[in-house]
């Protein structure tokens, strides 16, 4: 971690920064107050450790100012002259941990361990938090166009139900997206929704991701585990590309939704709990059942409610509306008339998408990387997209031979790159050595 100490004890502040570094802290040493507080301010520190009695400012001050400066440090107070107020005021600004001299290296250093974990902790939640953020979104259904209104409506009628929905669509449509928006409107809302993808996991640990295992019920199950089924009790369970469960867990699953129990593998005691199911898939299952593949009486129980998530090139209208409510995940700069050039939309809007909303989301996040200043111009899409702008170039200027389409090619990649001639070989999928060769090939033709 990066420490500050501050303390006016000379002794102390050579000892602790001693000790410190040799558990591997970066330490930062100040004898006052204010010397403190302009460290602070100037760097980011994951732990404040201050004495209360200090020359300039009062160690309660510094942690106060500390925490505005930044709200995620912890602080720990070391004082010589503990006394009640002092306690008092140390909870008041949610100190850590309350020391007072004398007090050994070990207990600094245990309390220091405890102070890692915290914030690794509180890192790790965060990353969490962020990622759920980036897959989810925020949840909103973008799209005016008649078919995603038509998709909001059916999920405003049977998201108040306990029915069972079967959600279909091709794959990065959107699927778990309106999974989400019927939990969302549900009553369930208050309760979890947990994900799964059935086509995700090994076919031996289906089941006791769904249901749980209790200990010892195969080899490396050294302790017992609680399913997804559980997790979810009161809320709803999402069985992303049901299709691809296996016939023996189709019965399981079957078994599970008619009675409502569950057993964790290795038990013999069931337990009855309440979820709504929600079900997706990209495949024809009415197929896959006259092929024996998937159970017959299991799509008819899953199938209740049926939700069609239509193609993004079903719904040109809400491509830009799309591209801009996604662009805003990457760039707080982006404004609703000002996203994306002219020429950079009509490339999007030409595109077949036949990944749908997740490739679009690709291409954006490309594209945001890519681009130094809004708006977004078409250099700033991916290879294909330069690809096809080159073959509509070139079908626009008439005949040409081989060899001035290959020029055009270079010349267009080597712009696109900046005169970065390694970038524009790799983006060509020639070598530096070829692209030279065939440059100096055009100079003494040209010559």
């Amino acid at each position: 971690m990066h420490v500050l100490y501050a303390d006016d004890e000379t002794t102390l502040q050579t000892l602790m920064k001693n000790q410190l570094e040799k558990l591997g802290h970066s330490v930062v040493v100040c004898p006052d107050g204010p010397t403190a507080v302009a460290a602070l301010e100037r760097e980011p520190f994951d732990c404040l450790i201050v004495d209360l009695d200090m020359p300039g400012m009062k160690g309660a001050e510094v942690i106060e100012r500390a925490k505005k400066i930044r709200p995620d440090i912890e602080a720990v107070v070391i004082t010589g002259k503990p006394d009640l107020q002092s306690a008092l005021t140390a909870i008041d600004n949610h100190v850590f941990a309350f020391l007072t001299k004398p007090c050994s290296f070990k207990q600094i250093k245990s309390l220091l361990s405890e102070v890692y974990h915290r914030l690794a902790g509180s890192r790790r939640l965060a990353a969490l938090e962020h990622r759920v953020r980036q897959t989810d979104g925020d949840g909103q259904l973008v799209g005016n166009g008649s078919a995603m209104d038509q998709v909001r409506q059916v999920i405003k009628k049977v998201a108040p139900t306990d029915s069972t929905v079967m959600i279909r669509g091709e794959t990065g449509c959107g699927k778990e997206l309106v999974a989400r928006a019927v939990h969302n409107a549900s009553l369930r809302a208050g309760e979890p929704m947990v994900s799964i993808n059935c086509g995700a996991l090994p076919e031996n640990l289906i089941e006791s991701e769904l249901f749980g295992h209790v200990k010892g019920a195969f080899t490396g199950a050294d302790n017992a585990r609680v399913g997804l089924f559980e997790v979810a009790d009161g809320g709803t369970i999402f069985l992303d590309e049901i299709g691809e469960l296996p016939l023996m867990m189709q019965a399981k699953l079957l078994r599970v939704l008619e009675t409502g129990d569950i057993r964790r593998l290795g038990s013999n005691q069931s337990k009855r709990v309440d979820v709504r199911v929600i079900c997706a898939t990209h495949r024809d299952l009415e197929k896959m059942v006259q092929e024996d593949q998937f159970r017959e009486d299991l799509m008819f129980r899953i199938n209740t409610f049926e939700i069609h998530v239509p193609s993004l090139r079903e719904r040109t209208e809400d491509i830009m509306p799309l591209a801009e409510h996604l662009l805003r995940r990457h760039r707080s700069d982006c404004d609703d008339n000002d996203c994306f050039t002219a020429e950079a939309t009509t490339e999007l809007l030409a595109h077949k998408w036949p990944g749908n909303v997740r490739e679009l989301a690709n291409v954006v996040e490309h594209a945001a990387i890519l681009c130094d200043k809004l708006p977004i111009d078409a250099d700033c899409l991916p290879r294909h997209f330069s690809r096809r702008k080159l073959r509509n170039e070139i079908r626009e200027s008439g005949p040409m031979t081989i060899r001035e389409m290959e020029m055009m090619a270079i010349d267009r990649a080597i712009e696109r790159n900046g005169g970065d001639k390694k970038a524009a070989a790799e983006e060509l999928g020639i070598s530096v050595k070829t692209l030279y060769n065939k440059l100096n090939s055009a100079e003494e033709k040209a010559a």
